[in-house]
């Protein structure tokens, strides 16, 4: 009544070794320095000079390259880029403690710790 299968099965396991696996550090380094480029991109639209070549050196040393740097400015307003980067320094200090980077985790918890005191000036100057 059924004729038999001739044919490999299109859902058979493909072999493993035709695609290229990272691993668990390579993916956290890859994860990291996305933070700390997204980080870094907030960063030069603060203009925060000193910081951004400080997080630019991460980036490079977790790449292997140097970062694409923010050209434009958005003209955003000043407490939603810190609130922004708080947000991305906190992200990469998870990151940077799961994958036991010393330097990225101190990187990280210094510009949450700046962001979080622009925030608080932000936040009394604009009260009344």
């Amino acid at each position: 009544m059924y004729e038999p299968i001739r044919t490999k099965s299109v859902h058979s396991m493909a072999d493993q070794a035709q695609y290229p696996h990272r691993s668990r550090e390579e993916e956290l380094d890859i994860q990291l320095a996305g933070h700390l480029a997204a980080l870094l991109a907030v960063t030069d639209e603060l203009g925060l000079d000193t910081a951004a070549d400080a997080i630019a050196t991460q980036v490079s040393r977790l790449r292997g390259a140097p970062p694409a740097r923010h050209a434009a400015l958005t003209h955003a307003d000043p407490a939603a880029l810190h609130q922004r980067a708080h947000a991305l320094a906190g992200r990469a200090l998870v990151v940077a403690a799961s994958r036991a980077d010393t330097a990225a985790a101190i990187l990280a918890a210094e510009r949450m710790d700046a962001h979080t005191a622009a925030l608080r000036d932000t936040q009394l100057i604009g009260a009344p």
